[in-house]
């Protein structure tokens, strides 16, 4: 199948210190992309056990008790992230931890997007600052 994507793309790593994972995100995201904010084109999931040693895993094949929801979530470009974007990753993943990578288009932006290519303009850069440091930032 063809993809077209029509807004900017993120890649998001969410860490889980100490392998504790609640089940909040997956909700959030799966209401994200119900109410068509963002489209899910891949997600990995990198984890670290008590000696370091690092595995990567498609979410579509961890055990829905594991990241109850995830599992459910349809991608659009399974295997745009891979064992390179793992490798990277396990550079800097202490042991007994993990992380979702999740790579999403911004679908909200689209008409935005549209509206700057009809102009004829261009994005000369984008900047994303995390809400952690704007919240420390206004502290």
């Amino acid at each position: 199948r063809v993809i077209v994507v029509s807004g900017p793309v993120d890649v998001v790593i969410i860490g889980f210190p100490g392998n504790k994972f609640t089940g909040k995100i997956a909700p959030a995201i799966k209401e994200l992309v119900e109410n068509n904010t963002i489209r899910i084109l891949d997600l990995l999931f990198v984890t670290s056990d008590d000696t370091g040693t690092i595995s990567a895993l498609r979410v579509q094949d961890l055990a829905a008790d594991l990241q109850p929801g995830l599992v459910e979530l349809d991608t659009f470009m399974p295997g745009a992230l891979d064992e390179h974007d793992a490798q990277e990753l396990a550079e800097d993943l202490p042991a007994n931890s993990s992380a979702l990578l999740v790579a999403f288009e911004n679908v909200w932006a689209s008409k935005f997007v549209a509206a700057i290519q009809e102009a004829e303009a261009v994005v000369i850069d984008q900047i994303r600052i995390p809400a952690d440091a704007v919240a420390d930032l206004l502290a």
